[in-house]
């Protein structure tokens, strides 16, 4: 990956507090626990704690950044082996910016949430039929 496509994504040299504020700011504790399911979003939030949990907790650190490069830049999305890049890591071509934060509702996470589920059992039920077959 180039100096450039790194410089190209909207992480790069955005502190995790930052990063946290402009969520915030944009969507609500609320929306955020709905969407992301962080009980640091729910349980006494604050940006303070919620930064903190974040730098000690790699796993939860990710989902927040995928959902901000994703949902709040909406950037175009990894797929296949680059997916397994964190994403300080990926790098966006040139050329490629940031838009708008998409608007989110209760609604429309309930819906991407049951659509991400239905997929995950198709792929559950391919997976298992290609096992089968391989028999």
């Amino acid at each position: 990956m180039s100096i450039e496509e790194q410089q190209n994504n909207p992480l790069h040299g955005l502190s995790t507090e930052t990063m946290v504020t402009k969520l915030v700011k944009f969507y609500g504790w609320d929306l955020l626990y709905a969407a992301l399911g962080l009980n640091c979003f729910q349980t006494n939030p604050s940006v303070p704690s919620t930064v903190k949990f974040l730098k000690k907790t790699e796993w939860a650190r990710y989902k927040v950044e995928n959902f901000y490069l994703y949902r709040f830049c909406q950037m175009p999305k990894f797929r296949g082996e680059d997916f397994d890049i964190p994403p300080r890591a990926r790098g966006f071509a040139n050329g490629i910016v940031p838009l708008e934060p998409m608007e989110l509702t209760f609604g429309m996470i309930a819906a991407m949430k049951e659509q991400a589920e239905e997929a995950y059992q198709a792929r559950q039920e391919q997976s298992r039929q290609n096992d089968f077959q391989a028999e």
